[in-house]
């Protein structure tokens, strides 16, 4: 897998995975969520929050793509203060769940997508004058500007909020997850994340295989 890099401060962590099986999280990964989210929401707080090593440096890779992060918030950000507010994470699918426990593990965004829809060559860049796509939960996201993952057809996700083009759902046999890490963060680190959502990939949604990389 080869994602071109158009913007600066990043490296992206991927994860392919084959014969999936999406459905309802099972007990136990609902049980690593809850116990993730209690340890978080008992050890932080909202106000807090911005100064841990891992929001900060999501904070610094957006002020370099231009990015007020308060503004637009990172989606692990958005989750984490969730989180911490008591609310818990949604539960989603197997897959999404899996990725969104990733995603407050590590504070990185997380992006899981149906492979089988992204068609052609893939590029994190800015978005340019005039590009949309539906969002999951919003009606249109103007894009211009802000941090895209595009393929041949145009964007389809973004460390911000993802597309429903791309959107994992029980059709869904092939498995993307892109992982938004910080430049400066040790490549052993972006490997285990990777490695560790490989694995729950196979344990809660039956996938046959999980392949791995980075790409900077």
């Amino acid at each position: 897998m080869e994602i071109r890099i158009e913007l600066p401060g990043v490296k992206l962590g991927w994860v392919e995975a084959d014969g999936v099986r999406v459905g309802p999280s099972q007990a136990r990964l609902a049980e690593m969520m809850d116990r993730e989210c209690e340890r978080r929401r008992k050890g932080e707080s909202v106000e807090s929050l911005a100064e841990t090593e891992a929001v900060r440096a999501v904070r610094g890779m957006f002020r370099e793509w231009g990015m007020d992060a308060s503004k637009y918030r990172p989606s692990s950000e958005a989750l984490l203060r969730r989180v911490v507010q008591g609310k818990g994470l949604y539960r989603v699918s197997n897959v999404v769940d899996a990725g969104n426990l990733g995603s407050i593990e590590t504070g990185w965004p997380f992006g899981c997508y149906d492979r089988a829809k992204v068609r052609g060559p893939i590029v994190l860049r800015q978005g340019g004058a005039g590009e949309t796509y539906e969002g999951i939960g919003k009606k249109v996201w103007h894009l211009e500007g802000r941090p895209v993952l595009a393929d041949g057809e145009g964007p389809f996700g973004s460390p911000i909020s993802d597309s429903t083009r791309s959107m994992v759902t029980e059709a869904a046999r092939e498995i993307l997850a892109v992982i938004y890490a910080p430049e400066g963060t040790a490549d052993a680190a972006v490997e285990g994340a990777c490695e560790g959502l490989g694995e729950r990939l196979r344990e809660f949604a039956a996938a046959g295989a999980a392949r791995t990389g980075i790409c900077r």
